[in-house]
């Protein structure tokens, strides 16, 4: 699996988890504080993060009861900062 598969997925879930309303490159981009660019290159495949496909691995490795408690807490990791 490419790391734009991974970005495509994710994107989907949200839209889907959002009632199935679209949401734009540059919105996703700034909820995540990046730049429009940034994302789209990400999600077409120009450009890949570093860190996107050894974060997946990761949490690939845990099971799904554990992969909630760990997003959960970098959630409210995000929250604090």
């Amino acid at each position: 699996m490419q790391i734009d598969d991974l970005f495509n997925i994710l994107h989907n879930s949200l839209e889907s988890k959002n009632n199935g309303k679209k949401i734009s490159l540059k919105d996703m981009a700034d909820s995540l504080g990046i730049a429009m660019r940034t994302y789209q290159d990400w999600k077409l495949g120009r450009a890949k993060p570093q860190a996107a496909g050894t974060v997946m691995k990761m949490l690939g490795r845990l099971d799904d009861d554990e992969i909630i408690r760990a997003v959960r807490k970098i959630n409210k990791l995000e929250e604090n900062i």
